[in-house]
């Protein structure tokens, strides 16, 4: 049986969702960026292309919610940009969500196979009709 692809898209959009807001406190983990130059790293490093319209609403949630903070700065090559940097409380919470990510990683990339073999570890499932 097919999944339908707009649950599929949906739930891809869910999945990226969480993860790129962690991509760019990453990012910002370890360094202040202006919102393009955000972008272009995420863009060269990752092989998913981004776009404006997916980064600065990510960037106003985690300013909203004191995880990032924001300076205003000149630029000798066009206007002033707005650079971000992670917060003492945004640093704190990337260490703890990528140790739920790691956890999570590796519960997807287990090998979910059982063996019949005899001494194998695998527990045989009890129904039980009552």
């Amino acid at each position: 049986m097919e999944y339908p692809e707009d649950g599929r898209d949906r739930r891809i959009a869910q999945l990226r969702k969480g993860i790129l807001e962690l991509a760019v406190m990453g990012v910002l983990y370890h360094g202040r960026h202006y919102g393009y130059s955000l972008i272009r790293v995420l863009s060269e490093r990752g092989s998913i292309p981004l776009k404006e319209g997916t980064v600065y609403p990510i960037l106003a949630r985690l300013d909203r919610d004191g995880l990032v903070g924001s300076e205003w700065v000149e630029s000798v090559q066009g206007p002033p940009r707005k650079y971000y940097v992670l917060t003492s409380s945004g640093r704190q919470l990337f260490d703890e969500l990528s140790q739920e990510l790691d956890a999570l990683v590796s519960l997807v990339q287990q090998n979910w196979k059982t063996s019949d073999q005899p001494g194998s570890a695998a527990k045989k499932l009890v129904v039980r009709k009552g």
